[in-house]
């Protein structure tokens, strides 16, 4: 069964299917292909620093290799915050139903580091959401692929080409007061350093 985005707004629900469109999808895509002198496609593989080991494609989403050179299964590994407390596991949205938050202002889509760009087919659309969408109204939801440890922020909207669900996280932005100023205490011995022009 296809995974599907699932909105809630106004006690309605809407369920897309998606598709994401990067570079590939736009413009196309070439493959360069090695054979080795069998004619049989080559498989690309990395070798530790040390020699040691080969790691094919796939390997290392299994796990790690601590320092010590003992294995580290990829379930044994638990998020950790930066004042050291365990980080709570956020499940995936994926099928789930998420309010909208709503609508929102157009820049708001400028305020997020766009990581993946979805088309979305909807299954169901809600005559007073498509209308909103229509309109140009944009709507904010949470999004997780899948369980993780941080989820990321969608925006929802919708122009003549289709709908579309702009995935990333919020940027933030650190603003100084017109009250706070800075002083600047020259170096002497930065003066010493100058150049007199007279000299010239």
């Amino acid at each position: 069964m296809a995974r599907t985005i699932n909105v809630l707004w106004n006690d309605e629900e809407a369920e897309f299917k998606f598709r994401p469109i990067d570079r590939k999808v736009l413009y196309g895509k070439r493959r360069r292909v090695a054979f080795d002198e069998k004619g049989q496609e080559c498989t690309r593989a990395s070798l530790l620093g040390d020699g040691s080991l080969l790691l094919k494609s796939g390997m290392t989403g299994q796990g790690y290799f601590l320092p010590s050179g003992e294995w580290l299964p990829q379930g044994d590994l638990e998020g950790i915050l930066p004042d050291g407390s365990p980080a709570e596991l956020v499940p995936g949205t994926l099928g789930t139903p998420v309010p909208l938050e709503g609508p929102i202002p157009l820049e708001s889509a400028l305020d997020l580091k766009v990581q993946t760009v979805y088309l979305l087919e909807p299954e169901t659309l809600p005559d007073r959401l498509a209308d909103e969408l229509a309109k140009g109204s944009c709507f904010s939801f949470m999004f997780n692929y899948r369980s993780d440890y941080r989820a990321e922020t969608g925006i929802l909207m919708s122009n003549d080409e289709g709908v579309w669900a702009l995935i990333g996280l919020p940027i933030t932005y650190e603003w100084s007061d017109v009250e706070r100023s800075v002083a600047f205490v020259p170096d002497e011995e930065d003066d010493a350093d100058d150049l007199d022009f007279e000299m010239f």
